[in-house]
């Protein structure tokens, strides 16, 4: 039985931190969903701020990283998406007055 939860997994990618604006990944919207299945294997959907991200791919490393340090976790697979592309109303209400997004 995997003990690995959601909660555990955002957790985790919450110590990722956005470079371009400062906060992390998690307070940003950025994370749509992590699944688990039933061998602890994880994967997480997320998208980024721009699709011409300069750090496309080491963000996505920064948060398979981060999701391989939970206890438990077998494999990680990062999916970026683009759909629904992200706005600044996914953000946590401290992120949209940092940015000015209210």
């Amino acid at each position: 039985m995997c003990k690995v939860t959601k909660e555990r997994v955002f957790e985790a990618i919450s110590t990722v931190i956005d470079p371009e604006v400062g906060f992390n990944l998690v307070e940003m919207g950025l994370i749509y969903d992590a699944i688990i299945d039933e061998a602890c294997n994880v994967h997480v959907v997320m998208t980024l701020s721009t699709q011409g991200c300069p750090l496309h791919q080491m963000i996505k490393q920064w948060v398979e990283e981060a999701t391989q340090k939970i206890e438990g976790v077998k494999d990680v697979e990062v999916e970026v998406v683009w759909e629904p592309a992200w706005n600044i109303s996914m953000a946590d209400e401290s992120v949209k007055k940092a940015l000015g997004g209210i």
